[in-house]
């Protein structure tokens, strides 16, 4: 299995994945590492050292193996300039550059679920593999985080502004919520033909016991309703299940995440 130049998940929790990868001197960066045991087998089991941690926001799924893994490895910790968590070395906002391992991430400030929120997107792989981000829970495949700490509008920007990346860039998300997040999708979107596909595919890869993951922004543009706001079929739809008549894109995406929160 070639491990240098790839990001494998390592699963954590219920439905947690930890994304990893490595440079060539086995230096490895980990993002989001709720689960510093599970993050430490792993780093046997491939002969890595810890160098980096990447985190997209406070919450204690994200954040709870910090401490452990600084205590046993050292690593710099990156995370957004906003967050109440204390273990950040480097604090990081909108438009900052950081450069780890062989990558260079722009910074992408993404409130909604908490206000702290940002997103790491790497435009060019030294390999010329597709674009890449590392968006936490902001967006997941086939749906969105809930909104804990923002608003509506805050949450539907910020998605705008993670699909507006090249279609082919690669989507990291950290839950494994994809199915159900399908099941939802169809009921907000019965007719869209690339979604019920998409579930076919998404099924088999799991029964297969593999990850749905990585998705891509062309992907969720295609079958993910939270992006899909100011398409007419998904406005009728959202309009037809809260009896609403509006043609905001803002509005139908606050009544489509309500209806998700209740699903």
């Amino acid at each position: 299995m070639k491990y240098h130049g790839q990001i494998h998940p390592i699963p954590a929790f219920s439905d947690n994945y930890i994304w990893i990868f490595s440079d060539w001197n086995n230096n490895a960066c980990v993002v989001d590492p709720g689960d510093a045991n599970a993050v430490k087998s792993h780093l046997e089991l491939h002969n890595l050292s810890l160098t980096h941690i990447l985190l997209t926001h406070h919450h204690a799924d994200h954040t709870g193996g910090v401490e452990e893994l600084k205590k046993s490895f050292e690593p710099e910790v990156i995370g957004p300039a906003s967050s109440p968590f204390k273990l950040i070395d480097l604090a990081v906002s909108e438009g900052q550059k950081v450069n780890v391992l062989d990558l260079q991430f722009h910074v992408l400030e993404v409130p909604g679920h908490t206000l702290d929120h940002i997103a790491y997107y790497c435009a060019d792989e030294p390999d010329g593999a597709d674009p890449l981000v590392f968006c936490g829970d902001t967006l997941f495949a086939a749906g969105c985080g809930r909104i804990f700490e923002g608003n509506p509008a805050m949450m539907y920007e910020s998605l705008q502004k993670l699909a507006s990346l090249p279609p082919g860039t690669r989507v990291f998300c950290t839950h494994e919520y994809t199915l159900s997040n399908l099941k939802f999708a169809r009921a907000a979107d019965p007719d869209n033909q690339e979604l019920h596909q998409r579930t076919k595919n998404a099924v088999a890869t799991r029964e297969n016991q593999k990850p749905t993951l990585p998705s891509s922004i062309a992907l969720e543009l295609a079958t993910n309703p939270f992006l899909r706001c100011s398409e007419k079929e998904l406005m009728q739809s959202v309009n037809l299940h809260s009896g609403c008549q509006s043609a905001d894109p803002v509005e139908v995406f606050a009544a489509l995440r309500s209806w998700k929160d209740n699903f």
